[in-house]
């Protein structure tokens, strides 16, 4: 598919903390995903960090990582081994709950050159294997470039950003398009609940900003890989947060800005 027309360049986005009161924690009774309407149409944001836009049948992920702790281990750093192994059960389990016909991955699905060793490629063989009808689309992003494509034989097809897909601009690099509203990942967004006293949370979460005069806007899908850190974000005009946590994803006004960093 090729690009679509009227793209225009992308703005930098700016990035730094924000903190909001635990009062804006759900309720026991609330739903477990979020329901929003980006570019006229329906999506739901899932506790798992994954988007899934029903009239698409399209799961949408962002910097799964793969094979990460691999990469930390062939280093000489002694970090734990499975993570490869859970983030492929996540997203088996998310594909079946919805019925997935189609799932983009918006960048980093592979970590690093050494990610590409024969225990992950075989893991991901046999997960391609189990979901051989599922059409895999990877918008490349920057951990990509230097991992390098996925082999040929699974059936992965490799795109670079923006890819058009239906009202959305599929991207793994945050950016604001005139037609298309974009999806992206790269930042592992996160956010600061505090309560009273010294009580705060840290937890990821999704970053909807609203369209301007020149552009469709753009949503921030947080980091669906285990094994990831996150750069909590800054509250700003025109941009809704939606907390990811308990097993829930919620609406949460940003109050305060804080300083903070990417992991």
């Amino acid at each position: 598919m090729g690009h679509p027309p009227a793209i225009a360049p992308h703005s930098t986005i700016p990035l730094t903390g924000a903190t909001v009161p635990a009062s804006a924690f759900p309720s026991a009774s609330a739903a477990t995903a979020a329901t929003a309407s980006i570019a006229g149409t329906e999506v739901h944001l899932l506790p798992d960090r994954a988007l899934w836009w029903p009239a698409g049948r399209t799961l949408f992920v962002a910097d799964v990582h793969l094979g990460k702790t691999d990469t930390f281990r062939a280093r000489g750093l002694p970090v734990p081994s499975g993570t490869t192994r859970d983030n492929l059960a996540r997203l088996s389990a998310l594909v079946a709950a919805q019925g997935a016909q189609r799932l983009v991955v918006l960048g980093d699905f592979l970590h690093a050159a050494e990610a590409q060793s024969p225990a992950v490629l075989a893991s991901l063989a046999a997960w391609r294997a189990a979901h051989a009808a599922l059409e895999v689309v990877l918008v490349r992003g920057n951990h990509d470039s230097h991992a390098g494509d996925p082999p040929a034989e699974l059936g992965i097809a490799i795109v670079d950003e923006p890819w058009p897909l239906g009202p959305f601009a599929c991207c793994h690099h945050p950016q604001r398009h005139a037609a298309l509203h974009g999806l992206a990942g790269h930042v592992h967004p996160a956010m600061v609940l505090r309560g009273t006293g010294r009580d705060a949370l840290r937890l990821p979460c999704f970053v909807v900003e609203a369209g301007r005069a020149t552009d469709a806007g753009f949503t921030l899908l947080p980091a669906f890989g285990e094994f990831t850190g996150g750069q909590t974000m800054a509250p700003a005009a025109g941009r809704r947060f939606f907390a990811v946590g308990g097993g829930r994803v919620w609406a949460v006004p940003g109050t305060v800005c804080e300083a903070s960093r990417r992991a």
